[in-house]
């Protein structure tokens, strides 16, 4: 027996009164489990409203430019059975599945036939200039990518210069009719961004062999286009420097172990991941060209400096890397930033972390220490301009002016926009977090 279920604006974080940019469905339309009904964008985040069951639209309760927030009831969906019923009864045109709010999304490679129908009419058309952007909802970019379509190349009509679906279509005819020229899109991964890069290689692998064909993660398409991007716009430089953690190494063993022999029951175990924010906020506040952001268009490009230190941390899940974001750890004893670390960790590999978790970071670490390694060059993440990436600490030799010693080393590998930090000050700011680091004592100077 159907029901009409009301589909409300799950948690969205703190945002509130967040404008509708798209109505992704009318009403009659089939929608499945998770299929995006509206989209929203705030000043930092575009986000598709997913229905939480499947079956028939039969109302819409918003209109293009309202504002809504958590809860706010977007939509009323006639329930029904799922299966293959649903599948053969929704429309070609229904929007692409989006799940829980996300920034962006991402698609499997273009579909050969209409790839194909597009690009041979004429060679590409010259891409954007360096630093342009495209403004649409995640369901219109997967819809683009999933026919091949370079939405740079696209005209828009929507509110605010926005792309709709209805763009994409128009831009498709014209160019299979000869009126404009085609948008071949990179593998479905958009690597050239306007660079007017060659079109990626198509490769028959399996004729060379078997093989076996898996899709990727969701996390790993939507932070695919992330780093393809900041790979390309960010004039990166790596410096690299060796902190001495010894004597910092036995003071946290043996903080631990006085909290299990005084009974402390709380699980909380101080790990040196919260050493690290710790200095690196120490690091922020004395080197503040770390704490900003490039903001603007090309030659109109200025620095905006950020008065708060939000640190972010890349977290290893089973559907790939996350960054979740430690809020205001100026304001936080190690203690609790390791308790705040856990809990977002947690919230990480059980797939709960939401927009705000991970936004607002002024700087990230990517530690991959409990695997291994030597160094690295981690990617900057955008609109940061600077990435610590850390490895696994290990016993060296170090001279002392008599004599060898073993002491425990922690190899750094500092990532900066070389438009923001030279390398002067990237490599000042690595001393000193190495300095802070040998001997917490002089972050109480």
């Amino acid at each position: 027996m159907s029901q009409l279920i009301e589909i409300k604006v799950p948690d969205i974080g703190d945002y509130s009164d967040i404008p509708v940019i798209e109505i992704c469905v009318k009403v009659g339309d089939t929608v499945k489990l998770d299929d995006a009904l509206v989209t929203l964008e705030s000043d930092k985040a575009t986000m598709d409203v997913p229905s939480s069951v499947a079956g028939i639209v039969k109302e819409i309760r918003v209109a293009l430019g309202d504002r809504i927030s958590e809860g706010s009831v977007v939509a009323l969906v006639e329930e029904v059975g799922a299966g293959a019923a649903v599948e053969a009864a929704k429309p070609a045109a229904a929007p692409a599945p989006a799940p829980a709010p996300v920034v962006t999304a991402s698609a499997p490679a273009p579909a050969a036939p209409v790839a194909a129908a597009v690009a041979i009419v004429s060679p590409p058309a010259p891409g954007l200039a360096l630093g342009a952007a495209t403004h649409a909802s995640p369901s219109v970019r997967l819809f683009a990518r999933e026919l091949g379509v370079d939405l740079s190349k696209v005209p828009a009509t929507g509110p605010k210069q926005r792309i709709v679906k209805e763009d994409v279509t128009a831009f498709i005819k014209g160019v299979m009719s000869g009126r404009a020229a085609p948008a071949v899109a990179s593998g479905g991964a958009s690597l050239g961004g306007g660079l007017d890069l060659l079109p990626w290689p198509k490769v028959d692998f399996a004729k060379f062999g078997t093989v076996e064909v898996k899709p990727l993660s969701r996390i790993k398409k939507i932070s695919g286009q992330n780093l393809a991007r900041n790979w390309v716009m960010i004039p990166a430089v790596t410096y690299h420097e060796d902190a001495d953690i010894t004597d910092l190494e036995a003071f946290r063993v043996s903080l631990n172990k006085e909290n299990e022999k005084s009974g402390e029951k709380s699980g909380v175990k101080i790990t040196m991941l919260a050493f690290l924010i710790k200095a690196c906020e120490l690091g922020l506040k004395k080197f503040p060209e770390f704490n900003s952001s490039l903001d603007g268009e090309n030659g109109e490009m200025r620095l905006v400096l950020k008065k708060y230190f939000h640190i972010a941390f890349a977290a290893d899940t089973p559907n790939g890397l996350v960054v979740p974001v430690v809020k205001n750890v100026d304001q936080k004893s190690v203690s609790q930033i390791v308790v705040e670390c856990g809990e977002l960790a947690k919230k990480a590999r059980d797939g709960k972390l939401g927009p705000a978790d991970m936004s607002g970071a002024c700087f990230t670490i990517s530690s991959v220490g409990g695997i291994g390694g030597t160094y690295f060059s981690p990617i900057v993440n955008a609109p940061e301009v600077a990435i610590l990436g850390v490895n696994k600490s290990v016993m060296k030799p170090v001279w002392n002016g008599k004599e060898f010693v073993p002491r425990l080393i922690l190899p750094m590998s500092l990532s900066a926009d070389h438009r923001v930090i030279d390398g002067a000050m990237a490599t000042r700011f690595n001393v000193y977090v190495a300095q802070l680091l040998a001997d917490m004592r002089r972050a109480l100077i």
